[in-house]
């Protein structure tokens, strides 16, 4: 919706219970922005090999980023994997420990959930999807990532949403989807409404951890991921 990426900073500094003093959201994100690649207002108008060179490049930056304390503690950052022009996004909240071991996102348990939720809507990342996560580097615990972390990884996501195009995200969990959708409220509540991300469209639904902690879970995700099928057809 309209209004997502105005609410977004003001949702990542206010998160509950975050603990962190209010900065200035132009001034963070300009430093931000500053560290990350190049960002280029013409990536919606360029080829398909160029944007190739320019993700390389955005992934390399990430692999490089020290722009928040994760980088002093990850093995390995986790930038995204998939193809251009998918079908879907994933975007999930970070990486574990096995996509910090590898560098892979979504490669533990979870992981292998959702290829399988995948596999069920006729998607793979493979061939028609790409994945990611709102931070590229893994909090410690699989703690939630905190307001600064976040803000620090979003210019990398919405470059790579620029570059990638897919025509759907499909946000799982609790942080992403109320990072991506913009508001502030339950799981439950933002999987039965629809929104945008900057012209796209998003479904959000639960983490395959939480499914597979609760597998009471696994009927309102199949219901998301068949809504979520609809949506692409008639992209």
């Amino acid at each position: 919706m309209d209004t997502a990426h105005d609410h977004l900073y003001k949702l990542i500094e206010d998160y509950v219970a975050s603990g962190y003093r209010r900065r200035n959201p132009r001034q963070h994100n300009a430093a931000a922005t500053a560290q990350t690649a190049p960002a280029a207002d013409d990536d919606r108008v360029v080829t398909g090999e160029e944007r190739e060179r320019r993700l390389a490049d955005l992934v390399a930056a990430i692999r490089s980023c020290n722009n928040c304390p994760l980088s002093a503690v990850r093995n390995r950052a986790v930038p995204g994997a998939g193809v251009l022009d998918p079908l879907v996004m994933v975007i999930g909240e970070g990486p574990g420990a096995d996509e910090d071991r590898t560098g892979e996102p979504f490669v533990g348990r979870a992981g292998a959930f959702l290829d399988k939720w995948l596999e069920a809507v006729d998607l793979s990342r493979e061939t028609n999807a790409y994945i990611t996560n709102i931070v590229k580097c893994r909090p410690p615990q699989n703690r939630d990532p905190l307001p600064d972390e976040r803000a620090a990884c979003i210019p990398y996501l919405e470059r790579q949403i620029a570059l990638v195009r897919p025509r759907v995200i499909l946000s799982v969990g609790r942080i992403s989807s109320r990072i991506v959708c913009g508001v502030d409220t339950s799981m439950g509540e933002i999987r039965k409404q629809a929104f945008q991300y900057r012209g796209v469209p998003v479904v959000a639904t639960y983490h395959p951890s939480a499914v597979l902690r609760n597998e009471t879970l696994k009927r309102p995700v199949w219901e998301d991921l068949k809504r979520l099928r609809a949506i692409c057809d008639r992209s």
